[in-house]
């Protein structure tokens, strides 16, 4: 079932308020924070998107189980979460990038130096969740894929998008963005 932009922007305003794992901002705040900081690097409005949308899963997820935080003792899963749900809305240039942005801190824990004691203590966690960092075979097959680029620079986004008190455009700023996508995808079917 894929959410409408209506339901998508609904699920942000009421899910979003909750904290965003151990970090000091919320998941709403997190991702206008991802998409405000691909809209300043003059990202596509696919990417824009991707930044925004890349944790909806856990949004879904808590939604899923009731519950108004996740469990940070497992891995949800939720970059596939979250696809089934935004499928038949948006195009594969926000899916891929969003469904890519966990292998993508796994790609750069192996291919760049200092990059994984750079993370967050939260991000550390979730990391060794995830798998840890990609061996060179792993890194070198993921960075070929379609839309991995991406996914690398929506990933270094969403390692910079938790300052607490961030003053920056609301999710009203970003519908448009959304909208925009949808539109181009549907004209080009």
């Amino acid at each position: 079932m894929s959410l409408s932009l209506p339901d998508i922007s609904a699920l942000l305003l009421r899910r979003g308020n909750a904290q965003y794992g151990d970090e000091a901002v919320s998941q709403l705040q997190h991702a206008l924070q991802s998409a405000a900081l691909a809209e300043q690097a003059e990202e596509s409005p696919e990417t824009i998107v991707a930044a925004l949308l890349h944790d909806l899963g856990h949004l879904i997820v808590a939604e899923r189980d009731g519950v108004d935080e996740p469990d940070n003792s497992r891995d949800e899963l939720h970059q596939f979460v979250v696809v089934p749900f935004l499928r038949g809305t948006f195009p594969e240039a926000v899916l891929a990038p969003i469904r890519l942005h966990v292998d993508a801190k796994r790609f750069l824990c192996a291919t760049e130096a200092g990059y994984e004691a750079g993370l967050s203590p939260a991000s550390k966690a979730s990391l060794a969740l995830q798998g840890g960092a990609f061996s060179a075979e792993e890194a070198a097959r993921f960075i070929t894929q379609a839309h991995a680029a991406e996914a690398v620079r929506l990933r270094r986004y969403d390692d910079q998008a938790k300052v607490p008190g961030w003053q920056g455009p609301d999710l009203t700023h970003f519908e448009p963005y959304m909208a925009r996508v949808v539109t181009t995808a549907m004209a080009s079917q």
